[in-house]
Protein backbone atom coordinates (compact mmCIF):
# COMPACT_ATOMS: atom_id res chain seq x y z
CA UNK A 1 0.00 0.00 0.00
CA UNK A 2 1.23 3.53 -0.80
CA UNK A 3 1.66 6.30 1.72
CA UNK A 4 -1.45 7.57 3.44
CA UNK A 5 -2.75 11.11 2.74
CA UNK A 6 -5.65 12.89 4.39
CA UNK A 7 -7.22 15.42 2.03
CA UNK A 8 -9.24 18.33 3.34
CA UNK A 9 -12.30 17.93 1.11
CA UNK A 10 -14.17 21.24 1.19
CA UNK A 11 -16.87 20.37 -1.33
CA UNK A 12 -15.18 22.51 -3.98
CA UNK A 13 -13.56 21.58 -7.28
CA UNK A 14 -9.94 22.23 -6.18
CA UNK A 15 -9.88 19.78 -3.28
CA UNK A 16 -11.90 17.24 -5.31
CA UNK A 17 -9.25 17.21 -8.04
CA UNK A 18 -6.46 17.16 -5.43
CA UNK A 19 -7.96 13.94 -4.01
CA UNK A 20 -8.36 12.44 -7.51
CA UNK A 21 -4.74 13.18 -8.48
CA UNK A 22 -3.34 11.69 -5.26
CA UNK A 23 -5.33 8.51 -5.79
CA UNK A 24 -3.99 8.32 -9.36
CA UNK A 25 -0.46 8.70 -7.98
CA UNK A 26 -0.98 5.61 -5.81
CA UNK A 27 -1.54 7.20 -2.40
CA UNK A 28 -4.01 5.76 0.08
CA UNK A 29 -6.41 8.71 0.31
CA UNK A 30 -8.87 9.61 3.08
CA UNK A 31 -11.27 12.56 2.70
CA UNK A 32 -12.08 14.75 5.72
CA UNK A 33 -14.58 17.60 5.75
CA UNK A 34 -14.07 20.27 8.41
CA UNK A 35 -17.16 21.80 9.92
CA UNK A 36 -16.10 25.09 11.46
CA UNK A 37 -19.24 27.08 12.05
CA UNK A 38 -22.64 26.53 13.66
CA UNK A 39 -24.37 29.87 13.65
CA UNK A 40 -26.49 30.00 10.50
CA UNK A 41 -28.11 33.31 11.49
CA UNK A 42 -25.29 35.34 9.93
CA UNK A 43 -24.95 33.54 6.60
CA UNK A 44 -26.19 35.55 3.64
CA UNK A 45 -28.10 32.96 1.67
CA UNK A 46 -30.99 30.78 2.71
CA UNK A 47 -29.15 27.60 1.82
CA UNK A 48 -26.99 26.13 4.53
CA UNK A 49 -23.55 26.29 2.91
CA UNK A 50 -21.66 23.82 5.07
CA UNK A 51 -24.39 21.20 4.73
CA UNK A 52 -24.40 21.50 0.95
CA UNK A 53 -20.58 21.50 0.83
CA UNK A 54 -20.20 18.45 3.09
CA UNK A 55 -22.76 16.64 0.96
CA UNK A 56 -20.82 17.47 -2.22
CA UNK A 57 -17.59 16.33 -0.53
CA UNK A 58 -19.27 13.04 0.41
CA UNK A 59 -20.48 12.47 -3.19
CA UNK A 60 -16.97 13.16 -4.56
CA UNK A 61 -15.38 10.78 -2.02
CA UNK A 62 -17.93 8.14 -2.98
CA UNK A 63 -17.19 8.61 -6.69
CA UNK A 64 -13.44 8.30 -6.03
CA UNK A 65 -13.97 5.31 -3.76
CA UNK A 66 -12.18 6.80 -0.77
CA UNK A 67 -13.23 6.75 2.91
CA UNK A 68 -14.82 9.99 4.12
CA UNK A 69 -15.80 11.59 7.39
CA UNK A 70 -16.82 14.98 8.77
CA UNK A 71 -14.99 16.45 11.75
CA UNK A 72 -16.35 19.27 13.85
CA UNK A 73 -13.67 21.87 14.57
CA UNK A 74 -16.06 24.70 15.46
CA UNK A 75 -14.81 24.98 19.07
CA UNK A 76 -11.19 25.44 17.99
CA UNK A 77 -12.28 27.71 15.13
CA UNK A 78 -14.21 29.96 17.50
CA UNK A 79 -11.31 30.19 19.96
CA UNK A 80 -8.50 30.67 17.45
CA UNK A 81 -10.13 32.58 14.59
CA UNK A 82 -13.47 34.15 15.51
CA UNK A 83 -12.50 35.45 18.96
CA UNK A 84 -9.23 36.78 17.49
CA UNK A 85 -11.18 38.59 14.75
CA UNK A 86 -13.47 40.27 17.26
CA UNK A 87 -10.49 41.40 19.35
CA UNK A 88 -8.65 42.80 16.33
CA UNK A 89 -11.65 44.69 14.94
CA UNK A 90 -12.33 46.11 18.37
CA UNK A 91 -8.79 47.52 18.37
CA UNK A 92 -9.38 49.07 14.95
CA UNK A 93 -7.14 46.56 13.18
CA UNK A 94 -7.96 44.46 10.09
CA UNK A 95 -7.22 40.76 10.58
CA UNK A 96 -6.88 38.20 7.79
CA UNK A 97 -8.89 35.14 8.89
CA UNK A 98 -7.82 33.06 5.89
CA UNK A 99 -4.09 33.23 6.74
CA UNK A 100 -4.89 32.40 10.37
CA UNK A 101 -7.24 29.58 9.42
CA UNK A 102 -4.40 27.93 7.50
CA UNK A 103 -1.88 28.39 10.31
CA UNK A 104 -4.18 27.50 13.22
CA UNK A 105 -6.78 25.10 11.79
CA UNK A 106 -5.86 23.36 8.52
CA UNK A 107 -2.15 22.96 9.20
CA UNK A 108 -2.32 22.57 12.97
CA UNK A 109 -5.53 21.09 14.41
CA UNK A 110 -6.42 19.30 11.15
CA UNK A 111 -2.82 18.15 10.59
CA UNK A 112 -2.68 16.64 14.10
CA UNK A 113 -5.97 14.77 13.53
CA UNK A 114 -4.58 13.41 10.24
CA UNK A 115 -1.41 12.21 11.98
CA UNK A 116 -3.55 10.47 14.62
CA UNK A 117 -5.25 8.64 11.75
CA UNK A 118 -1.82 7.33 10.74
CA UNK A 119 -1.37 9.67 7.77
CA UNK A 120 2.02 10.46 6.28
CA UNK A 121 0.75 13.73 4.78
CA UNK A 122 -2.16 16.11 4.57
CA UNK A 123 -3.14 17.64 1.22
CA UNK A 124 -5.20 20.68 0.27
CA UNK A 125 -6.51 22.22 -2.94
CA UNK A 126 -4.32 25.32 -2.71
CA UNK A 127 -2.74 26.79 -5.83
CA UNK A 128 0.85 26.72 -4.61
CA UNK A 129 3.84 24.37 -4.71
CA UNK A 130 6.62 23.14 -2.49
CA UNK A 131 10.00 21.67 -3.20
CA UNK A 132 12.89 20.27 -1.21
CA UNK A 133 16.51 21.39 -1.17
CA UNK A 134 19.44 19.58 0.41
CA UNK A 135 21.61 21.63 2.75
CA UNK A 136 25.39 21.30 3.05
CA UNK A 137 25.03 19.51 6.42
CA UNK A 138 22.81 16.81 4.87
CA UNK A 139 19.55 18.18 6.29
CA UNK A 140 16.70 19.28 4.02
CA UNK A 141 14.69 22.51 3.76
CA UNK A 142 11.25 22.90 2.24
CA UNK A 143 10.51 25.85 -0.01
CA UNK A 144 7.02 27.28 -0.46
CA UNK A 145 6.54 28.38 -4.08
CA UNK A 146 3.78 30.30 -5.79
CA UNK A 147 1.27 28.37 -7.92
CA UNK A 148 1.82 28.09 -11.67
CA UNK A 149 -1.52 29.84 -12.32
CA UNK A 150 -0.60 33.48 -11.64
CA UNK A 151 -4.27 34.38 -11.58
CA UNK A 152 -5.04 31.92 -8.78
CA UNK A 153 -1.75 31.75 -6.82
CA UNK A 154 -2.66 31.23 -3.14
CA UNK A 155 0.80 31.11 -1.59
CA UNK A 156 0.02 34.35 0.31
CA UNK A 157 -2.58 32.51 2.40
CA UNK A 158 0.11 30.02 3.49
CA UNK A 159 2.69 32.66 4.42
CA UNK A 160 2.70 31.58 8.10
CA UNK A 161 3.54 27.90 7.55
CA UNK A 162 6.59 26.37 9.21
CA UNK A 163 9.15 23.79 8.07
CA UNK A 164 7.41 21.15 10.22
CA UNK A 165 4.05 21.86 8.56
CA UNK A 166 5.47 21.95 5.02
CA UNK A 167 7.26 18.64 5.59
CA UNK A 168 3.88 16.95 6.07
CA UNK A 169 1.93 18.77 3.32
CA UNK A 170 1.19 18.11 -0.35
CA UNK A 171 -0.26 20.58 -2.88
CA UNK A 172 -1.40 18.37 -5.78
CA UNK A 173 -2.86 21.13 -8.00
CA UNK A 174 -0.05 23.71 -7.68
CA UNK A 175 1.32 22.87 -11.14
CA UNK A 176 -2.11 23.30 -12.79
CA UNK A 177 -4.22 26.25 -13.88
CA UNK A 178 -7.85 26.63 -12.77
CA UNK A 179 -9.23 25.74 -16.25
CA UNK A 180 -7.09 22.56 -16.23
CA UNK A 181 -8.44 21.64 -12.78
CA UNK A 182 -12.06 22.10 -13.97
CA UNK A 183 -11.28 20.03 -17.07
CA UNK A 184 -9.91 17.12 -14.99
CA UNK A 185 -13.03 17.27 -12.79
CA UNK A 186 -15.32 17.24 -15.85
CA UNK A 187 -13.45 14.37 -17.53
CA UNK A 188 -13.82 12.30 -14.37
CA UNK A 189 -17.47 13.30 -13.86
CA UNK A 190 -16.92 14.91 -10.47
CA UNK A 191 -20.03 16.88 -9.61
CA UNK A 192 -17.98 19.86 -8.39
CA UNK A 193 -16.55 20.49 -11.92
CA UNK A 194 -18.70 23.59 -12.55
CA UNK A 195 -19.23 24.62 -8.93
CA UNK A 196 -18.54 28.30 -8.25
CA UNK A 197 -15.58 29.17 -6.03
CA UNK A 198 -16.64 29.84 -2.46
CA UNK A 199 -16.51 33.41 -1.21
CA UNK A 200 -16.56 34.68 2.33
CA UNK A 201 -14.65 33.76 5.45
CA UNK A 202 -12.51 30.68 5.38
CA UNK A 203 -14.76 27.69 6.04
CA UNK A 204 -17.64 29.71 7.46
CA UNK A 205 -19.34 30.16 4.12
CA UNK A 206 -21.04 33.28 2.93
CA UNK A 207 -21.06 35.49 5.99
CA UNK A 208 -22.10 39.13 6.20
CA UNK A 209 -19.17 40.72 7.99
CA UNK A 210 -21.01 43.66 9.66
CA UNK A 211 -23.74 41.35 11.04
CA UNK A 212 -21.10 38.86 12.06
CA UNK A 213 -19.16 41.52 13.98
CA UNK A 214 -22.36 42.95 15.51
CA UNK A 215 -22.88 39.71 17.43
CA UNK A 216 -20.19 40.95 19.80
CA UNK A 217 -19.33 44.50 18.85
CA UNK A 218 -22.20 46.82 19.60
CA UNK A 219 -23.19 49.58 17.13
CA UNK A 220 -22.14 53.01 18.41
CA UNK A 221 -23.00 56.21 16.55
CA UNK A 222 -20.13 58.53 15.65
CA UNK A 223 -19.12 61.09 13.06
CA UNK A 224 -17.50 60.80 9.63
CA UNK A 225 -14.92 63.52 9.00
CA UNK A 226 -13.58 64.45 5.56
CA UNK A 227 -9.92 65.50 5.57
CA UNK A 228 -8.74 67.66 2.63
CA UNK A 229 -5.84 66.21 0.61
CA UNK A 230 -3.54 69.21 1.10
CA UNK A 231 -3.35 68.65 4.89
CA UNK A 232 -0.95 65.78 4.25
CA UNK A 233 1.37 67.61 1.84
CA UNK A 234 3.61 68.63 4.74
CA UNK A 235 4.24 64.91 5.31
CA UNK A 236 5.73 64.72 1.81
CA UNK A 237 8.48 67.26 2.55
CA UNK A 238 10.86 64.95 4.29
CA UNK A 239 13.40 66.35 6.73
CA UNK A 240 17.11 65.54 6.44
CA UNK A 241 17.72 62.15 8.09
CA UNK A 242 20.73 61.27 10.21
CA UNK A 243 20.60 57.63 9.12
CA UNK A 244 18.53 55.00 7.27
CA UNK A 245 16.63 53.85 10.37
CA UNK A 246 15.48 57.40 11.07
CA UNK A 247 14.20 57.66 7.49
CA UNK A 248 12.38 54.32 7.72
CA UNK A 249 10.81 55.32 11.01
CA UNK A 250 9.58 58.57 9.46
CA UNK A 251 7.99 56.89 6.42
CA UNK A 252 6.42 54.07 8.44
CA UNK A 253 4.73 56.40 10.93
CA UNK A 254 1.07 56.67 10.11
CA UNK A 255 -0.51 60.11 10.31
CA UNK A 256 -2.85 60.95 13.16
CA UNK A 257 -5.89 63.15 12.69
CA UNK A 258 -7.97 65.42 14.91
CA UNK A 259 -11.59 66.48 14.46
CA UNK A 260 -10.47 69.99 13.52
CA UNK A 261 -8.45 68.64 10.56
CA UNK A 262 -11.61 68.37 8.47
CA UNK A 263 -15.35 68.80 8.35
CA UNK A 264 -18.09 66.46 9.59
CA UNK A 265 -19.88 65.01 6.53
CA UNK A 266 -21.95 62.18 8.02
CA UNK A 267 -22.61 59.59 10.71
CA UNK A 268 -21.59 55.96 11.12
CA UNK A 269 -22.69 53.09 13.36
CA UNK A 270 -19.29 52.18 14.85
CA UNK A 271 -15.68 52.91 13.87
CA UNK A 272 -14.73 49.26 14.54
CA UNK A 273 -16.94 48.13 11.61
CA UNK A 274 -14.78 50.03 9.10
CA UNK A 275 -11.28 49.49 7.73
CA UNK A 276 -8.77 51.70 5.98
CA UNK A 277 -9.25 51.86 2.22
CA UNK A 278 -12.95 51.01 2.53
CA UNK A 279 -15.33 52.84 0.21
CA UNK A 280 -18.65 51.04 0.61
CA UNK A 281 -21.03 51.64 3.51
CA UNK A 282 -20.16 55.27 4.22
CA UNK A 283 -23.41 56.60 2.67
CA UNK A 284 -22.03 60.10 2.14
CA UNK A 285 -22.89 61.72 -1.19
CA UNK A 286 -22.15 65.00 -2.87
CA UNK A 287 -18.36 64.68 -3.16
CA UNK A 288 -16.51 65.16 -6.45
CA UNK A 289 -14.61 61.88 -6.01
CA UNK A 290 -15.71 58.91 -3.89
CA UNK A 291 -14.78 59.00 -0.21
CA UNK A 292 -12.37 56.40 1.18
CA UNK A 293 -11.67 55.63 4.83
CA UNK A 294 -8.14 56.92 5.53
CA UNK A 295 -8.13 56.21 9.28
CA UNK A 296 -10.40 54.94 12.04
CA UNK A 297 -10.13 56.10 15.64
CA UNK A 298 -11.89 53.44 17.72
CA UNK A 299 -11.17 55.23 21.00
CA UNK A 300 -12.92 58.43 19.94
CA UNK A 301 -15.26 56.52 17.55
CA UNK A 302 -14.42 58.76 14.57
CA UNK A 303 -13.91 57.76 10.93
CA UNK A 304 -11.59 59.96 8.88
CA UNK A 305 -12.12 59.96 5.12
CA UNK A 306 -10.57 61.51 2.04
CA UNK A 307 -11.61 61.96 -1.58
CA UNK A 308 -10.22 59.65 -4.24
CA UNK A 309 -7.76 56.77 -4.36
CA UNK A 310 -4.76 59.09 -4.53
CA UNK A 311 -5.56 60.94 -1.30
CA UNK A 312 -2.20 61.13 0.54
CA UNK A 313 -3.84 59.79 3.71
CA UNK A 314 -4.28 56.44 1.96
CA UNK A 315 -0.67 56.14 0.85
CA UNK A 316 2.39 55.02 2.74
CA UNK A 317 5.78 53.73 1.61
CA UNK A 318 7.03 51.80 4.61
CA UNK A 319 5.62 49.42 7.22
CA UNK A 320 6.95 47.78 10.36
CA UNK A 321 6.67 44.22 11.70
CA UNK A 322 7.54 43.55 15.36
CA UNK A 323 9.91 40.68 16.15
CA UNK A 324 7.19 38.62 17.85
CA UNK A 325 5.04 38.86 14.68
CA UNK A 326 7.89 38.03 12.29
CA UNK A 327 7.94 34.63 10.56
CA UNK A 328 10.51 33.11 8.20
CA UNK A 329 9.45 29.96 6.34
CA UNK A 330 13.10 29.00 6.07
CA UNK A 331 14.63 30.20 9.36
CA UNK A 332 18.16 30.01 7.93
CA UNK A 333 17.29 32.94 5.63
CA UNK A 334 16.21 35.22 8.48
CA UNK A 335 17.97 38.59 8.40
CA UNK A 336 20.46 39.36 11.13
CA UNK A 337 20.49 42.75 12.89
CA UNK A 338 21.31 45.59 10.44
CA UNK A 339 20.92 43.18 7.52
CA UNK A 340 18.89 44.08 4.43
CA UNK A 341 17.41 42.18 1.49
CA UNK A 342 15.74 43.14 -1.78
CA UNK A 343 12.43 41.31 -2.26
CA UNK A 344 9.06 41.44 -3.98
CA UNK A 345 6.25 41.91 -1.46
CA UNK A 346 2.47 42.17 -1.14
CA UNK A 347 0.19 43.35 1.65
CA UNK A 348 -2.99 41.62 0.45
CA UNK A 349 -3.89 38.48 -1.48
CA UNK A 350 -4.94 39.88 -4.84
CA UNK A 351 -2.25 42.56 -4.98
CA UNK A 352 0.49 42.31 -7.63
CA UNK A 353 3.96 41.87 -6.12
CA UNK A 354 5.86 45.15 -5.65
CA UNK A 355 9.58 45.88 -5.24
CA UNK A 356 10.64 46.41 -1.63
CA UNK A 357 13.68 46.25 0.63
CA UNK A 358 13.67 44.59 4.07
CA UNK A 359 15.73 46.16 6.86
CA UNK A 360 16.28 44.30 10.14
CA UNK A 361 16.52 46.60 13.14
CA UNK A 362 16.39 46.14 16.88
CA UNK A 363 12.83 45.03 17.74
CA UNK A 364 11.58 44.22 14.28
CA UNK A 365 11.75 44.56 10.52
CA UNK A 366 10.96 47.42 8.13
CA UNK A 367 9.48 46.68 4.71
CA UNK A 368 10.31 49.68 2.53
CA UNK A 369 8.45 49.72 -0.81
CA UNK A 370 9.85 51.43 -3.89
CA UNK A 371 6.40 52.87 -4.67
CA UNK A 372 3.75 54.20 -2.30
CA UNK A 373 1.25 51.52 -1.19
CA UNK A 374 -2.47 52.11 -0.81
CA UNK A 375 -4.19 51.33 2.50
CA UNK A 376 -1.47 49.63 4.54
CA UNK A 377 -3.63 48.13 7.30
CA UNK A 378 -2.52 47.18 10.79
CA UNK A 379 -3.34 43.53 11.47
CA UNK A 380 -2.94 42.43 7.85
CA UNK A 381 -0.06 40.20 6.74
CA UNK A 382 2.79 41.39 4.57
CA UNK A 383 4.51 38.56 2.67
CA UNK A 384 7.81 38.74 0.80
CA UNK A 385 9.19 36.67 -2.07
CA UNK A 386 12.40 36.03 -3.94
CA UNK A 387 11.45 34.89 -7.44
CA UNK A 388 8.59 32.46 -6.91
CA UNK A 389 9.65 31.45 -3.40
CA UNK A 390 7.73 32.90 -0.46
CA UNK A 391 10.41 33.60 2.14
CA UNK A 392 8.48 34.99 5.08
CA UNK A 393 5.71 37.18 6.43
CA UNK A 394 4.59 39.22 9.38
CA UNK A 395 1.68 41.10 10.89
CA UNK A 396 1.74 44.81 10.05
CA UNK A 397 1.89 46.83 13.26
Amino acid sequence: MGKKVVVGLSGGVDSSVAAYLLKEQGYEVIGLFMKNWHDDSVTISEECPWLEDSNDALIVADKLGIPFQTIDLSVQYKERIVDYMFREYELGRTPNPDVLCNREIKFDVFLKIAMQLGADYVATGHYCRKDVIKNADGSVSYRLLSGVDGNKDQSYFLCQLSQEQLAKTLFPIGELTKPEVRQIAAQNKLLTADKKDSQGLCFIGKVRLPEFLQQQLKPKKGVIVEVPADLRQLHQQAPVFANKVEELEFYSTKPTYQLEDGKVVGEHSGAHFFTKGQRKGLDVGGTKEPLFVIETDVDQNVIYTGQGKSHPGLLRRTLFVKDQELHWIRPELALKLDGSMEVMARIRYRQPLAKATLYKVDGGLYVDFEEMQMAIMEGQFVAWYSGDELLGSGVIS
